[in-house]
């Protein structure tokens, strides 16, 4: 098992180039089930989530090549297996993606209950019951969803509640569906608008993307095509932090940021100088300590959850006193005990952070809990005195590709080491 061991205290300077979203990656691999033909994915991550996945797929009868120029090709037309199985799914809660495109087009599935970071129960309830809307039978037992439908039929679905993979898995069910499907209190994150655009390159007929009402036509198949992967905002807005949490100035390119307005603006709230251009952000703290920010977690455009544990370490040392609300995960806060013994000033009151900024916080021993929290660690280690070892960074390897070579190259101290 690897571990990074990382001596902080250093000013990161440079440029790096943003990697292909994994959010999107994910849900785009998955409705490669639904077309007749492969698909060619330019831009991909390599994660170990993009790799889950794909052996999913293959699992099920699916077959990649990795291109030399890094493309993927993905051949998942015509699926000989119907059954997501627990020892993949177990790993990563966006399997549940699955569903979706193998009812819409084979009108069967059989999928494990998924698993991944255990920061929320997460249910999956949403899924199956528009699934059932669409016409489906659905049930579940032992551990697994089997869900049959002769044909699934377009109605009006209104979820009660905004929820990404539940808008996404209706989305993909109902390019294929008999009829007309709309989708209220739809999700509307810049990962689902890419889902949306693929979709329509592959013939899916789908308008009032980005918008809180999706309509999707169906149509009876979908094609092969060749499409770039969206940028990754979270891992931008993770490597900008670890330029303001370390007083340092970098830029960061192949970005959109139109999608990063909430995070560009609680940065400018810390005292970073930042500009943007068509596809890249220049983040300058000038040296200085940053300021303590309040954040709230929202669905977008709202700041986003996957960001919160990030800001948490920036607050840990950041000028003046903050408070952190998590609205989207009730149990998002597992980086605290750790931030905690580093020398942060963090109190833990119902859903919200209360953090008291501390001019400095030393080096320790850490364990990563899930994939965000880790991150918190990496950009606290990177500002502490001293030495931070951070355990489990697998968690860290399902959402950022090759961090401490990209971190080495903005000037950090950091290495994988294997115990």
């Amino acid at each position: 098992m690897y571990k990074l061991v990382i001596q902080g205290g250093n000013a990161l300077h440079g440029t790096i180039k943003t990697s292909g979203s994994k959010n999107s990656s994910l849900p785009i691999l998955f409705a490669s089930i639904l077309a007749d033909e492969p698909i060619t994915l330019t831009n991909t991550p390599h994660l170990s989530d993009i790799s889950t996945t794909l052996r999913l797929l293959m699992d099920m009868g699916g077959e990649f090549i990795l291109e030399s120029d890094n493309s993927l090709f993905i051949d998942s037309s015509k699926l000989t297996n119907l059954v997501a199985d627990y020892e993949l799914v177990k790993t990563m809660r966006a399997s549940i993606l699955v569903l979706g495109p193998m009812l819409a087009k084979y009108g069967e599935a059989k999928v494990s209950l998924p698993g991944g970071c255990a920061i929320g129960t997460r249910p999956v309830n949403l899924h199956l019951k528009a699934l059932e809307e669409l016409g489906a039978t659905i049930e579940v037992k032992n551990g697994y969803i089997y869900a049959k439908a002769k044909k699934l039929i377009g109605t009006e679905i209104c979820f009660n509640q905004v929820t990404v993979t539940a808008t996404e898995n209706i989305i993909m069910a109902a390019t294929l569906a008999q009829g007309t499907t709309t989708i209220n209190n739809a999700a509307q994150e810049p990962e689902i608008s890419d889902l949306c655009n693929c979709l329509n390159k592959m013939g899916a007929k789908i308008s009032g993307i980005g918008t809180s009402t999706v309509t999707i036509e169906g149509v009876k198949n979908l094609n092969g095509i060749t499409y770039s992967v969206c940028p990754d905002r979270i891992e931008a807005g993770t490597y900008l932090i670890a330029a303001a949490i370390t007083g340092g100035s970098i830029t960061v390119t192949n970005i959109h940021p139109q999608s990063m307005r909430s995070i560009i603006g609680k940065l400018i709230e810390t005292g970073a100088d930042i500009k943007t251009e068509k596809d890249t952000i220049t983040l300058d703290m000038k040296g200085k300590r940053p300021k303590a920010v309040n954040i709230k977690t929202g669905t977008y455009p709202n700041f986003p959850t996957d960001m919160q544990a990030q800001f948490t370490a920036l607050n840990s040392i950041a000028d003046g006193h903050s408070t952190i609300t998590e609205t989207i995960f009730e149990n998002r806060f597992m980086h605290i005990p750790e931030l905690s013994r580093m020398g942060a000033d963090l109190t833990l009151e119902g859903n919200t952070v209360v953090c008291k900024g501390v001019k400095s916080i030393t080096g320790a021993h850490l364990m990563a809990t899930d994939l965000r929290a880790s991150a918190s660690l990496v950009l606290a280690g990177l500002a502490a005195k001293n030495t931070t070892t951070i355990e489990r960074v697998y968690h860290l390897d399902r959402g950022y590709e090759t961090i401490e070579e990209k971190l080495k190259s903005l000037g950090a101290q950091i290495k994988r080491v294997q115990d």
